[in-house]
């Protein structure tokens, strides 16, 4: 049976995701009247961030939505992978939007242009930290109830947003007490660069879940001790476990008394794997009973 994180924290995440959509709506209508004003291309940094914010809203919305589907015969790991790929897809955005910025900034050095109505900015960016801030917040408050990669990826974002919006506040006000309008652009190529940090570091968590990664090893050990608390299992060998949205998936193998039937052995892998899921909640768990003290081809053995 599929243990799937409680239908509480599904609902927090979708509600989350579906307050990112409306939240990015508004910010990037927000900030391109603001840069229309300006012409800051720092604030363009902050336009090109939120036009990512509002791609990676709605895929995020379509990703939870199609993760939350239960496993049908395509797909008997269910959909959870979907969370994943739509950070993935943020990644490739803010990337996209780090290239176009800095393209941007690199043209406003050789051609300068002063900006204007600079107070009107400063009132948008003030307004844009302070949701961000309030966004930021619940989408903590949802991912301490529950794994989400997509919420995750969506959180990490804001933070991004967070920094951009401080810079943007420090570039326009510096700017407006100097006079220096090349300080706007450079600021901005610094902004372009943090945000192709940010998408790698995006992709990463993406790909982690795409190629299976073995969860941490505390987690792994946690499993094992579980597994070994019973007192009439002799050893454990092959653990693999992964996850895919907001589900975890653990294989191992169960070395037992080579005298018991299969009837007892298999009794005892109920209690194991109810063990496991009792410790992981989110987590679908299969065994291979062996008899123990055996020889045999072991991927433990293989990988060294």
């Amino acid at each position: 049976m599929v243990r799937t994180a409680p239908r509480k924290t599904r609902v927090l995440a979708l509600a989350a995701s579906y307050a990112g959509l409306c939240l990015a709506v508004v910010m990037f209508i927000a900030k391109t009247a603001a840069w229309l004003l300006t012409g800051s291309v720092a604030l363009l940094a902050a336009v090109a961030d939120a036009g990512v914010d509002l791609a990676g809203a709605l895929a995020t919305v379509l990703a939870i939505l199609y993760a939350r589907r239960p496993p049908d015969r395509s797909h008997r790991f269910g959909h959870g992978k979907a969370e994943s790929l739509a950070a993935l897809l943020q990644a490739v955005f803010l990337a996209g939007a780090a290239a176009t910025l800095i393209g941007e900034a690199v043209q406003r050095l050789l051609v300068p242009r002063p900006l204007t109505e600079i107070d009107a900015g400063l009132a948008v960016i003030v307004a844009s930290l302070a949701l961000t801030v309030a966004m930021a917040g619940f989408e903590t408050y949802v991912l301490r109830r529950g794994a989400s990669p997509a919420i995750a990826a969506s959180r990490a974002h804001h933070g991004v947003d967070l920094v951009i919006g401080l810079t943007v506040l420090a570039a326009l006000g510096l700017t407006r007490l100097t006079g220096w309008q090349d300080l706007d652009a450079v600021i901005a190529i610094g902004l372009a660069l943090f945000i192709l940090v940010n998408a790698a570091w995006v992709a990463r968590a993406g790909f982690a879940v795409v190629l299976d990664r073995e969860l941490p090893t505390a987690d792994r050990r946690r499993i094992a001790k579980v597994v070994m608390d019973h007192a009439q299992v002799r050893g454990l060998h092959d653990l693999r476990t992964r996850s895919a949205g907001d589900r975890v998936f653990v294989e191992f193998h169960l070395e037992l008394d080579p005298d018991l039937s299969v009837a007892d052995g298999h009794a005892i892998a109920d209690q194991v794997e109810q063990a496991v899921r009792a410790a992981f909640p989110a987590a679908e768990v299969l065994s291979h009973q062996e008899p123990a003290g055996i020889a045999d081809d072991r991927l433990d053995l293989r990988l060294g």
